[in-house]
């Protein structure tokens, strides 16, 4: 299953440690922390992030100077970026986007509603690459959802494989609305529903695998 890829850069360890919990809660994201700068600029081109957190204010290379850094970097120049800082200011928002930041998330932010305006930045990102990423997962993310069908089947106790369709239908869900995949997310969230009721004894698997055909018929026509 692919997830969104976010790094993270800030000196705080404590706001590191709080986008942390707050992303790795939501499994439509794989959260990557750095320190510093320098650090992230040491991985960004080989771990390819959808999108990038900086702190504006840091010690050695800042957010400002990082962005440079990224946008001179043909692997790296079209990467959305966007600044997390206390200064935010009309006058300073403005400058941020004429630096060709994405956008900028306030300090303090509110760790609950982090992870929905991440999704927000990054639809405003909208690149193409990023698009035609997303169609790549949903091929994959179909084929291991087709494999779990064929296991609902042989398996005697599903419940594993029920909490393995339920991770990827939350994922879908959280993530293909972004990319204005409407009907995937709907069938993901219902799926999901159905899923949770299976495993509690409300549902049945006979529903889940109608929910579960569904979405897979969604899921195939992209």
């Amino acid at each position: 299953m692919t997830a969104l890829r976010v790094l993270h850069v800030d000196d705080e360890p404590d706001i590191r440690e709080l986008v942390e919990m707050s992303l790795g809660l939501d499994p439509a994201f794989v959260l990557r922390s750095c320190a510093s700068s320098r650090d992230a600029l040491a991985i960004v081109a080989d771990w390819s992030p959808h999108l990038i957190l900086i702190d504006v204010m840091m010690p050695d290379m800042d957010g400002p100077a990082m962005l440079a850094h990224l946008r001179e970097r043909q692997e790296t120049a079209q990467i959305p970026v966007v600044f997390v800082t206390a200064r935010s200011q009309t006058k300073e928002l403005e400058q941020f986007k004429a630096l060709g930041a994405t956008g900028v998330i306030a300090k303090p932010f509110d760790p609950v509603t982090l992870p929905e305006s991440v999704r927000g930045h990054l639809r405003a990102a909208g690149t193409k690459a990023l698009g035609h990423g997303f169609v790549r997962r949903l091929q994959s993310d179909a084929k291991a959802l087709a494999a779990c069908r064929l296991s609902l089947k042989e398996d005697r106790e599903p419940a594993a494989v029920l909490s393995h369709i339920q991770s990827f239908a939350h994922a879908l869900a959280g993530a293909a609305g972004i990319f204005g995949y409407h009907e995937v997310t709907r069938n993901a969230r219902k799926l999901e529903e159905v899923v949770i009721g299976a495993l509690n004894g409300s549902t049945n698997q006979a529903e889940v695998e109608v929910a579960l055909d569904r979405l897979l018929l969604v899921m195939q026509r992209r």
